[in-house]
């Protein structure tokens, strides 16, 4: 089973004209060599034809020097050695690809010679899981937050209007205008009137598993910790019948609903559009006061759900923003708090990594159950896991799944898996865990908030502007070029790594980031106003 080496071995390199010469300097200066077992470096200026690589001792063909044939964009692979037509290329230690074609020792490795094949997985359950140092409680960190009646914290004081089905959609639109900045400057506890719309609610089977995933996603979301409290608006006719949601989900019933209500509006019941915005804008004016009553209070960061999201990956993303971001989930961890890992297609080829920390077998064969249902929901649908990566991310240098979720699966960290989620399930069990979610940034942040992450860390290489609310969203660029060139838009600058930088340093500065952001400090994407649209449900199965 290959595992991925800690161990970054120094390489060296010489760049001439004519035949080596001149004293050989680190190769960090111009490219990296991230494992022993590698068979490419990831160049970390563009390389032009002539650059010579001296290979460190220790690694394969160790003091062999190699030739660059051909320009090797920045981010992008350089191959090290002769590999045949059909042999496993590895990066991380680990296998990203086949190559489709010869290649040449110094060639440029992208999606002209590499490609994904079939992995031989020889999965190994728990045998890296080691226990977590948790800190005493009285030690642990505390953000300023919202403790609402059921015991959970929020980071965030939202009214949230909810629509049941896109017919409602704009109604929803039409009863938030009404509570614009001249109003809530009246409510300064409250972050604002949201609407949550979608492009969903009927076109499906009554009864369906279609309807309860909806139903599941739309609950969680009135039942936020962000949120002080909802109003559902529903059309009247569809599918996801409101009055049965809140049946289903159980809305009514709990601790939950002693101090939020279940409030909901049909427009079939409520004279139409005008009657039903005349209503529901009356029915929020009268939660203002009720919600603007809570106030921020000292909470320990073992509160925080923190939701983990990469967009817009580059080939940096894996050895800058996304291992930074892991370490600062390892002392969230450690601190008794959550972290979600989702996009299951973007941990499809480094699932072995995952499987090796579950906590249990049954815990990481239920996750090897739902790579076995993509591997089945994508062919059906005419699709395959290797359309990811997307043209972007192979721009910056990423070239098969397999390479892109070997760099995903560092935002989880090091310590155990503690569970397997489906799609917006509410998560209960603290630690790491993963939510089976598609690739996709807005539907997948979609679950993990519907299931309770009250903040998102996003990391991005080509420069995502990705926000979300309720939930605060962080973006860490992965290279100073994007953020030099979005400033406005990314709150943390990992690219630094790549000029000495530690990878602990990041990391504890984002973790200062999701403790500060948490307390009430606008990140970038909410400063901008970003966060309705990309409420986005997973819709599954046919729409008819």
């Amino acid at each position: 089973m290959d595992t991925p080496d800690t161990q970054t071995p120094k390489v060296h390199v010489v760049v001439r004209s004519g035949p080596p010469r001149g004293e050989p300097v680190p190769l960090n200066d111009v490219a990296m060599l991230l494992n022993a077992k590698d068979d490419v470096a990831i160049a970390r200026v563009p390389l032009s034809r002539g650059v010579i690589i001296r290979l460190p001792d220790g690694t394969r063909n160790g003091g062999e020097l190699v030739e660059v044939l051909q320009r090797v964009p920045s981010a992008h692979k350089v191959a090290l050695h002769d590999i045949a037509q059909g042999q496993a290329v590895r990066r991380y230690g680990s296998i990203i690809g086949f190559a489709t074609q010869p290649i040449q020792v110094g060639s440029h490795v992208h999606s002209h010679n590499l490609a994904v094949g079939e992995l031989q997985q020889d999965y190994e359950y728990g045998v890296d899981v080691h226990p977590v140092d948790f800190l005493p409680p009285e030690q642990r960190r505390t953000f300023m937050g919202y403790r609402r009646p059921d015991g959970k914290a929020g980071t965030r004081n939202y009214i949230a209007i909810i629509s049941t089905v896109n017919c409602s959609a704009s109604t929803v639109r039409y009863i938030q205008r009404h509570f614009g900045p001249e109003i809530m400057r009246e409510y300064p506890n409250i972050d604002g009137v949201i609407g949550l719309t979608h492009k969903s609610g009927c076109g499906m089977r009554h009864g369906s598993s279609s309807v309860e995933q909806l139903q599941r996603v739309l609950a969680g979301m009135a039942i936020h910790p962000n949120v002080g409290a909802y109003l559902l608006v529903g059309l009247g006719c569809e599918s996801n019948q409101v009055q049965e949601m809140i049946q289903n989900m159980e809305l009514s019933h709990g601790r939950q609903a002693s101090w939020k209500k279940p409030l909901f509006l049909t427009i079939q019941e409520n004279h139409g559009i005008s009657g039903t915005v005349e209503e529901g804008a009356r029915m929020i004016a009268e939660l203002l006061p009720q919600v603007n009553a809570v106030q921020r209070e000292p909470i320990p960061i073992s509160e925080l759900t923190l939701a983990l999201q990469c967009g817009g990956s580059d080939g940096w993303s894996g050895i800058t923003a996304n291992p930074a971001l892991g370490y600062c989930v390892d002392e969230l961890v450690r601190q008794g708090g959550t972290a979600v890992l989702s996009e299951t297609p973007e941990i499809y080829g480094a699932e072995h990594l995952l499987l090796r920390r579950a906590r249990s077998r049954e815990i990481g064969e239920k996750f090897v159950e739902r790579l076995r249902w993509w591997e089945h929901y994508t062919a059906i649908n005419d699709m395959e896991l290797d359309n990811n990566p997307a043209p972007g991310n192979k721009l910056g240098g990423l070239t098969t799944i397999y390479e892109k979720s070997l760099g995903a699966v560092a935002k989880g960290g090091s310590t155990p898996l503690n569970a397997v989620y489906r799609y917006a399930e509410q998560i209960n069990e603290r630690g790491l865990v993963v939510m089976d979610t598609p690739g996709y940034d807005p539907v997948s942040a979609t679950g993990q908030v519907a299931g309770g992450s009250n903040i998102i860390v996003f990391t991005t290489g080509r420069g995502s502007c990705f926000g979300f609310k309720p939930a605060p969203s962080i973006k860490v660029a992965t290279n100073k070029t994007t953020y030099e060139n979005m400033r406005n838009d990314m709150d943390i600058n990992a690219g630094v790594i790549l000029d000495g930088t530690s990878i602990q340093e990041v990391g504890r500065q984002i973790l200062e980031e999701v403790i500060a952001v948490a307390s009430g400090k606008q990140s970038k994407s909410e400063a901008q106003g970003i966060g309705e649209e990309e409420f986005s449900p997973w819709i599954l199965g046919a729409t008819v």
